[in-house]
């Protein structure tokens, strides 16, 4: 019996052509592992409703863990339109199964590093190598939200003072999402943060948020990793406001080791740093809960390129890779690490976004090449 059982889910466009890529070099670096392939994704939504059918949710549950490789994800108004004809009018309604899964599996950390690796000619520096912590479950994607506006919702926050200039605003004109923080989930994703920053012996997180107008919501987070501070004194901690840090990034990328933030802050810092690097192309996280975790390239699903073999499948190599970290098989983790960087050192092969003319599974098949025993 195989020493870990994977579900596998390509999702959508380019996710089949990178899932691909990266079992070539999960069979070259030989992980002991069964891969269980499970349904997400458009198609899903449209035939059944359900871009996350239950039997997935399932086969999830009987596994260590997942890797993912892309979705494809449009507004509710027009996920409706594409709804079956048989399906419209019965009340589904569009959701990211990402987002789902996170919530559904409470996959609470998103663990983003962001490397440049020496070679590639999309570095902004040579020097890069942020992680960041983005806090997975909370925050503005936390998905409480009211469109219109319910009229008992309504009477309670207009008791806020700062809802007097709504006052003659009628609730079908009125949109509200929720930013809701907890002191568990500030806890965690800084705990998480710290305790990464100390293993891998990391000089100081910097927390990035915006206290000085979200006060409430940010104003915890900022509480929280003061405190948790004192149990890591060897770590400095650092004190950003996100639009600061935006700016900050661009100038002195080379400064920064770990950077902790609530979800939609550290969603959009993350895309920010991932460029920093190289593009998309090179961006992966892992959704990484207390028993279960989720590991994926960050880009979309390129509909246009499906089945080409166009694209660049060192993101999802590397996300192969944390997995392999996560599970414990850090010597073969290492490995393909070191592999993905010669094979980009030597810029003999790379993808068209790299300005060469490789196949993704050109790439793979160099990089399997590059690992022995």
């Amino acid at each position: 019996m195989p020493k870990y059982r994977i579900a596998v889910l390509p999702g959508d466009g380019i996710g089949r052509d990178v899932i691909e890529a990266a079992r070539i070099v999960l069979d070259k670096i030989k992980l002991d592992a069964e891969y269980v392939e499970a349904e997400i994704g458009w198609e899903f939504w449209k035939t059944e409703g359900n871009p996350l059918p239950d039997r997935t949710i399932r086969i999830l549950k009987n596994t260590d863990c997942a890797l993912f490789g892309a979705i494809t994800s449009k507004p509710k108004e027009e996920a409706a339109k594409e709804l079956a004809p048989e399906l419209r009018e019965k009340g589904y309604v569009y959701y990211s199964p990402i987002v789902r899964l996170r919530q559904e599996f409470d996959l609470y950390t998103n663990l983003r590093p962001c490397k440049a690796y020496k070679g590639n000619p999309l570095n902004y520096r040579d020097d890069i190598h942020l992680v960041i912590f983005r806090e997975n479950t909370e925050g503005l994607y936390a998905g409480v939200e009211y469109y219109p506006v319910p009229e008992d919702f309504r009477k309670v926050i207009n008791a806020h003072r700062k809802m007097k200039k709504f006052e003659m605003v009628v609730n079908t004109d009125m949109a509200i999402s929720l930013r809701i923080f907890t002191k568990k989930g500030c806890q965690r994703i800084l705990k998480s943060a710290f305790e990464y920053a100390r293993k891998h012996k990391r000089k100081s997180v910097a927390l990035v948020e915006k206290p000085n107008v979200i006060r409430e919501t940010s104003g915890m987070m900022v509480k929280e990793a003061r405190e948790m501070k004192n149990q890591y004194p060897e770590i400095e901690l650092f004190e950003a406001n996100v639009d600061a840090m935006a700016m900050w990034l661009i100038k002195n990328p080379q400064n920064y080791d770990i950077l902790v933030a609530s979800n939609m802050f550290g969603d959009i810092i993350s895309d920010l740093s991932a460029q920093l690097i190289g593009g998309l192309g090179f961006a992966y996280s892992g959704n990484i809960g207390d028993t279960y975790a989720l590991f994926e390239p960050t880009h979309g699903s390129a509909p246009k390129y499906a089945g080409m073999y166009r694209v660049n499948p060192i993101a999802m190599i590397l996300a192969s890779r944390l997995m392999m970290e996560w599970l414990g098989e850090t010597d073969k983790a290492e490995k393909v690490e070191k592999a993905v960087s010669e094979v980009i050192a030597e810029g003999k092969i790379k993808t068209y976004d790299m300005g060469g003319d490789s196949t993704t599974l050109e790439v793979a098949k160099a990089i399997a090449e590059k690992i022995h025993d």
